[in-house]
């Protein structure tokens, strides 16, 4: 299967990520090709320098995301270990010949890839050609006179700027993972049932605070709102909660896969002095979450 391969890691497959695939796709099609993204199942610079990446996207994020921008995409998820950061540029290019097939290569401006990062762009292109295969290189994708990357996206979400982030990333900031079984007190004490959501360790985390939100459990989607953080008033383990509200869905839904998208930041995080003064104030944070959802609609 002869393939055009869009390279990268791909974290967030924001807007300039999307270019790439986008013309992988375009390539593929007018040369009868299978269009393909190829990343990573960690970070390179994790793995290299020891020192953890918060990731806008886990690779499990990565292969949904690219296969509902192109349906019909291979997603090339492959392992980044010792003998991936120590082989050549030159032989990184032969092994997509030899072991993907590839007939066509697309990659951003600031590629970098190889034993210490020794290969970029133009390299990539000269070696293509040597390899009689075709290569694309996109120039930067910017918005509001800024290049789109996952770098500025992160620092937008560590900021809580989710509407901006979004904007960057084309979509909402998304965290997944399993429903686990909190302490029962936004039932029993606050009138306030909420999901607890355990995302992977490797996500990022944005921002502590409040947030409207869009919760999909089981398949089914609504309004909530998202308290990220320490939970100030309640608890007092220190541990990192993605707690939401829901304003229309009601079961059990512990060890459910659950995703939250974040639209809204409505507040910081903070401590207050009764649970009757946060009660008042989660109802208030449901009305601003209501009405930001009448607002869109």
């Amino acid at each position: 299967m002869d393939r055009a391969i869009a390279l990268g890691f791909f974290d967030g497959l924001h807007l300039g990520h999307q270019a790439l695939l986008e013309r992988a796709a375009r390539r593929a099609s007018e040369r009868g090709l299978t269009p393909a993204l190829f990343t990573f199942d960690r970070s390179p610079r994790e793995y290299v320098t020891g020192v953890p990446v918060p990731l806008l996207t886990t690779a499990a994020e990565r292969q949904a995301a690219a296969e509902g921008l192109c349906p019909g995409a291979e997603v090339i998820v492959a392992p980044f270990d010792r003998e991936m950061m120590t082989m050549p540029w030159q032989d990184f290019v032969t092994w997509l010949v030899r072991r993907w097939d590839a007939r066509w290569l697309v990659a951003g401006h600031d590629f970098r890839f190889g034993h210490r990062n020794a290969g970029d762009a133009a390299l990539l292109s000269r070696r293509a050609e040597e390899l009689g295969l075709g290569c694309d290189i996109i120039p930067p994708v910017t918005l509001d006179g800024v290049t789109v990357s996952s770098t500025h996206i992160r620092g937008l979400l560590e900021r809580g700027e989710a509407e901006t982030a979004a904007r960057f990333l084309g979509r909402p900031f998304a965290i997944a993972g399993p429903v686990r079984r909190g302490k029962g007190l936004g039932s029993s004490r606050l009138d306030a049932p909420t999901v607890n959501l355990v995302p992977d360790g490797h996500q990022l985390i944005p921002a502590f605070g409040v947030y409207v939100t869009r919760v999909t459990v089981e398949g089914h989607s609504g309004p909530a709102v998202t308290n990220v953080g320490v939970r100030p008033t309640v608890d007092t383990d220190g541990g990192v909660t993605v707690e939401s509200h829901l304003l229309d869905q009601r079961g059990d839904l512990y060890g459910a896969r659950c995703r939250v998208e974040f639209l809204q930041m409505l507040r910081p995080e903070r401590r207050f002095e009764s649970l009757a003064d946060l009660r008042r104030q989660i109802a208030r944070d449901g009305e601003a979450a209501r009405a930001y959802f009448q607002s869109i609609s």
